[in-house]
């Protein structure tokens, strides 16, 4: 049957895949619009799953807050090259998803996927189609909330890196962007010693051991060296004992004692699309 220009314009406003593509599927569905739409859907399974093995090491990462800075998300959109990642149906999508985030705030990455977008399918399907359509495999690597009584967010230049991170109380702009930006330089694993995961600790002082005795330390010596060396770790990789950036002369917890002594930071998200 003939298929006609209108045709394959109104498929392609309705799904977005190219013209090529929506001649195509029209003409295997013999100008069924819904079971066209369902082969394109079909299509973008089947790309999806031939890519499926690839890296996503480019893409978009995004961090994003309220108007009132009190709830943020963070979410990144993967792809395979630069060039897609560019692309503007490729940021209009991740924009949407980190939208979608925000409104909804859904406990983890798994919810996250499962919620409809305003065009009437899942995050999960759009991500499928958005792979169908450029051919390169496209995923949703990350996604965090946050939710304090006040939050910062920062984007680094690149778009490959963000940070969000919660504060016990209202701090200010530019205070926030300090920390945020810090905590995205420096990648700290916790925001103090005290909150450092028991299972990076334990790593930790097993690497110093086996270290320490292959320098040939007495053994009675081995664990009064590893916490010492533990100390050290701390103070460069949880974020209130790492030096202050900005300074260079003070700890990031002196900083904000000078901002309001009373302010903590509850929490944070990092993600990378490089590390």
């Amino acid at each position: 049957m003939e298929i006609k220009a209108t045709d394959v314009a109104k498929l392609r406003q309705m799904t977005g895949a190219g013209m090529m593509d929506c001649k195509s599927a029209l003409v295997e569905a013999n100008g069924d619009f819904e079971k066209a739409k369902d082969i394109i859907r079909e299509k973008g399974k089947l790309v999806a799953a031939k890519r499926a093995d690839r890296e996503t090491t480019e893409g978009a990462v995004i961090a994003k807050s309220n108007e009132n800075n009190t709830k943020a998300i963070l979410v990144c959109l993967g792809c395979e090259t630069d060039f897609v990642a560019k692309n503007s149906e490729f940021q209009a999508l991740a924009n949407q998803i980190a939208d979608t985030a925000l409104t909804a705030l859904p406990a983890t990455l798994e919810d996250l996927m499962k919620i409809k977008t305003e065009g009437g399918i899942t995050i999960e399907e759009a991500v499928t189609q958005q792979t169908g359509k450029s051919g390169e495999k496209h995923a949703v690597p990350a996604y965090n909330k946050l939710e304090a009584p006040y939050i910062a967010t920062y984007i680094h230049t690149n778009g490959k890196l963000a940070t969000i991170v919660g504060f016990s109380k209202e701090i200010g702009y530019e205070v926030g962007r300090e920390i945020a930006m810090q905590i995205t330089a420096m990648n700290p694993v916790s925001v103090s010693k005290d909150s450092c995961p028991q299972s990076v600790i334990e790593k930790e002082l097993e690497i110093y051991r086996i270290q320490i005795r292959e320098e040939g330390k007495p053994e009675n010596m081995v664990e009064q060296i590893a916490q010492g060396k533990l100390n050290k770790f701390f103070k460069e990789s949880t974020l209130e004992e790492q030096t202050f950036v900005k300074d260079g002369k003070i700890s990031v917890a002196q900083y904000l004692k000078t901002v309001d002594p009373e302010v903590r930071v509850t929490g944070f998200f990092r993600f990378s699309l490089n590390d």
